[in-house]
């Protein structure tokens, strides 16, 4: 139980007296502290306070608050806390005068500690000490010699008996066995201890008696009383009739705690008046002092000078009280003796130690200021102005120190901490005395700080642009992307991720992947300058923190163009094969036009850029290819000797690495007379100048006619036995379209037009030519509505030949125009279209149709209109481009075939 100073010394000083009889110690509460009373010599485990109920606390809570001892090593040796009950024992026996020495009151100071929150107490346990040693002497038997001529009343010191106890527990008092010669009178020092001296009460008469032994019995005041003797024996000599006399009987010296070994601590005097041996005087400690004043100080025998012998210490006695004797070397010599009182001055030899008692690391980079970082200890083993002490820390950390109690601090944090600018503090912790000089301590302590997630993650480039060239293989790495992000462990963590959309209608996740822990990006599919040129990708970049947090970037992917289109010829176009025939006036001069060649290129920029040259020549004197517009002129005039069928090769190169290149066969007829016959340069319409009533033209006439009508019927038996297992009716009513791989359509035209065209494509995988043949017109649908299903739109007449290949169908954008101006002054130019169609969904003609998709349907179209070619059901990625199909076009009008080579 706690009881109050205030309430009275007598009723304090009464309950004590009790608890210790009944051997249960007593807490009371000093200056806001508790302090108990426990006897000393108690058994492990004995009961000291029960601390939790005396300070307030939650018992059940003190192992999970951490409840301990912070004080040095010697309280925690000596006392503990059980942390289930909160009950303060004895965790070892305390031996108050190991513990304390003579020291009058023996106190253990305990700090105890306990967290969440931060608290700590001051407790005080004073060992009360008990009776456990009895008095003892240096010697058991004390041997005095004492002059016959020593007058009654004359006092002799004797040794004084030691007992550690303190107190009422210490020497009380002495007594001596009855004689007749000598009595005991019992004095006390100025800290209150006792000493004997044996007073002569009769003169000695030394042939009478020549020795006398007495007992001196010392006792304590301890309850029980013990004691200790020691014999004396008094030996009689001869008279010597002068004693040494000081100067005086007590003298006072201040020394400072820090003398060295050797110095002198005082000159002390003595005289005697007798002459020779009788008048030498010799100095020494008399049987008074004790043991440790024999350890540090020395007297001279002859001087009589004091010496320091020892190191001295004011933190652990600040005053020795020296007695010193002096007799002469005459016989029956008598001592006599003084007092020399040591004061210690203190010095500023102890620098103050600081002990970190509790440390809360690391601190999180977000508290708040005012947060409790360690408890600090710090004590001077000086006094005064000496044993002051002062703490701080350095200036360049966001911390400072509070005091709580007496040398004790707390180091708080004053502002918020980033640890992405100082991931750790080294604070030097300063503790300064007021001494002169002053003497330091410095410790430092080092707080780690732990990370939050307060930084998203950046991208080590605003955006990013990728060239990559068509035509790469799926899966090749095009770019990589990289963020950073300040803070660390799983906060800093970052992966990498495509964010949700769509390219030209497409996720943009068929097109690229990202690699989630590197940000390496690859491409998926094989890139096509001529489908697209350019698409954005956004990546975000998230670490693992919680929350998440995330950055985006945007990635810019530009296709680099590849010479992967060779040039096209559209103009002349073969006929019959593969040459094309021309007719030439013999009177032609030089200069004359023949003809244009006309080619183009998909691929774009100086991959597209052609040239022409003549290859091949009959006489290589008489045509020339301008070698940028490939117009075909002759060099001279015909001569006599020159054959009438002069064979040209011309080819087209275009500007790419390496340069890739077509070739064409015309076969140029030299006639007298220019007929009106169809041109595979132009129009083919005839020269007025022709006259029809040529022989040579009749024969030319009927022979084209015969052929063709026999080709035209030999083509129309085959198709009616191929479409006569068509299950769906035409219907337009006025052609039947035969059955094919792909379904048949035919193209309707507005009202007032002219008649629309059947056509059939065919896909024959034996064949390595694909025909596309026109029809003839098909009856219009009823009711003018407009069939999805009728594709190809009419013209005049088709009369050119053109030996195109699968160019045409994956189409640069620039390839439409080019054509369109290329076959200027004909009536029917188609080109491929393609695009996942739908009936009634006929969007405007733009490269972005000019993609081949597998897996969708196709759509070619003439300027006229749109041609749908029906998906055929087995087609794939992988099969693309690698099977051979047919597809044939009729033209009841005029039999021309259109051959594709699809590789």
């Amino acid at each position: 139980m706690g009881v109050s100073a205030r309430q009275g010394q007598i009723f304090l000083r009464s309950l004590v007296l009790l608890l210790l009889l009944s051997g249960i110690p007593a807490p009371r509460r000093t200056s806001g502290q508790l302090r108990y009373v426990v006897p000393e010599e108690l058994e492990h485990g004995a009961f000291v306070a029960n601390l939790g109920e005396d300070l307030g606390l939650d018992v059940s809570t003190l192992s999970a608050r951490r409840f301990r001892i912070v004080s040095r090593a010697d309280a925690r040796h000596h006392l503990e806390v059980n942390l289930e009950n909160g009950i303060l024992f004895v965790n070892e026996r305390i031996d108050r005068e190991e513990v304390c020495a003579a020291e009058g009151t023996c106190l253990l100071h305990l700090q105890l500690l306990v967290e969440s929150p931060l608290e700590l107490y001051r407790v005080e346990v004073e060992v009360q000490d008990i009776n456990d040693h009895a008095p003892t002497f240096p010697w058991q038997e004390f041997v005095l010699e004492v002059a016959e001529s020593a007058v009654p009343g004359a006092r002799f010191p004797l040794e004084s008996a030691q007992d550690p106890d303190v107190g009422t527990n210490s020497v009380r008092t002495y007594q001596l066995s009855p004689n007749g010669f000598f009595s005991l009178e019992v004095q006390t020092r100025s800290d209150t201890s006792k000493f004997a001296e044996l007073v002569l009460e009769h003169a000695l008469d030394r042939e009478q008696q020549r020795t006398h032994r007495v007992l001196l019995t010392a006792f304590d005041g301890g309850v029980p009383e013990r004691s200790g003797t020691a014999h004396i024996l008094v030996t009689v000599l001869d008279a010597n009739d002068n004693v040494p006399a000081f100067d005086q009987p007590s003298y006072r010296v201040s020394l400072p705690e820090d003398a060295p070994v050797g110095t002198l601590v005082i000159q002390l005097n003595a005289t005697d008046l007798d002459e020779g041996s009788n008048g030498e005087i010799e100095y020494s400690f008399s049987g008074h002092a004790p043991p440790h004043v024999r350890d540090l100080f020395h007297v001279e025998p002859r001087s009589g000078q004091v010496l320091l012998k020892g190191p001295l210490d004011y933190e652990r006695v600040s005053l020795h009280e020296l007695y010193v004797q002096a007799k002469d070397r005459g016989p029956s010599a008598v001592a006599v003796h003084c007092r020399v009182l040591v004061h210690l001055l203190d010095v500023n030899d102890n620098a103050p130690e600081v002990t970190l008692t509790s440390v809360s690391t690391p601190v999180v980079e977000d508290a708040p200021p005012g947060t409790v970082i360690a408890v600090i200890s710090v004590i001077d083993r000086d006094s005064g102005e000496n044993g002051r002490v002062s703490c701080e820390v350095n200036p360049d950390v966001p911390f400072e120190l509070h005091s709580s109690f007496r040398n004790y601090y707390t180091l708080v944090t004053t502002e918020a901490l980033d640890r992405e600018a100082v991931p750790e503090y080294n604070v030097s912790i300063t503790a300064r005395d007021m001494g002169s000089p002053a003497l330091l301590t410095h410790s430092t302590l080092t707080v780690p700080v732990s990370d939050v997630n307060d930084n998203a993650p950046r991208f080590l480039q605003p955006s990013y642009s990728v060239y990559v060239m068509e035509n790469n293989a799926p899966g090749a790495s095009i770019c990589s992307v990289s963020a950073l992000d300040p803070d660390c462990q799983q906060n800093a963590y970052l992966s990498y991720s495509i964010a949700d959309g769509h390219i030209h209608g497409m996720p943009v996740g068929t097109y690229v992947s990202i690699n989630s822990d590197s940000g390496h990006m690859y491409a998926l599919r094989s890139l096509d300058y001529e489908q697209i040129r350019s698409f954005q990708i956004q990546v975000q970049a998230q670490d693992a923190g919680f929350p998440p947090l995330s950055a985006n970037v945007t990635v810019h992917v530009f296709v680099l163009d590849q010479n992967d289109n060779a040039p096209v010829i559209i103009s002349p176009m073969p006929r019959n094969g593969s040459v094309a025939t021309e007719l030439v006036p013999r009177s032609a001069g030089p200069g004359y036009l023949v003809g244009t060649v006309s080619a183009v290129d998909a691929d774009a920029g100086l991959n597209s850029r052609l040239s022409y040259q003549l290859l091949q020549a009959t006489d290589f004197t008489l045509f020339s290819v301008a070698p940028d517009t490939g117009e075909l002129r002759t060099l001279r005039s015909f001569l006599e000797k020159d054959a009438t069928r002069q064979t040209l090769v011309v080819q087209v190169w275009d500007s790419g690495q390496p340069a890739l290149s077509a070739t064409v066969s015309i076969l140029l007829s030299v006639v007298e007379n220019m007929p009106q016959t169809l041109s595979d340069f132009s129009d083919f319409s005839l020269p007025p100048e022709v006259s029809s009533s040529s022989p040579l033209t009749l024969y030319l006439l009927v022979s084209l006619g015969s052929v063709s009508l026999t080709f035209l019927l030999a083509i129309l038996i085959l198709t009616a036995i191929r479409c006569r297992g068509e299950r769906h009716s035409w219907r337009g009513g006025g052609c039947s379209p035969p059955r094919c791989p792909s379904p048949a359509a035919c193209l309707d035209v507005p009202a007032g037009g002219p008649p629309g065209y059947c056509y059939k494509v065919c896909l024959s995988p034996e064949s390595a030519q694909s025909d596309f043949m026109f029809l003839k017109p098909c009856s219009p649908p009823r009711n003018n509505e407009k069939d999805p299903g009728q594709l190809l739109a009419p013209g005049k007449r088709v009369h050119e030949q053109w030996n195109v290949t699968s160019s045409e169908l994956v189409s640069h954008p620039s390839f439409l125009p080019e054509i369109q101006k290329a076959s200027a002054g004909t009536n029917n130019i188609w080109t491929p279209r393609y695009g996942p169609l739908y009936p009634g969904q006929i969007p405007a003609l733009d490269y972005q149709h000019n993609v081949y998709i597998p897996g969708t349907p196709t759509l070619l179209a003439s300027k006229d209109g749109p041609l749908f070619l029906s998906q055929e059901d087995k087609n794939s990625f992988s099969t693309f481009g690698k099977r051979k199909k047919m597809t044939t076009y009729c033209d009841m009008h005029d039999n021309v075939v259109i051959n594709n080579d699809l590789k």
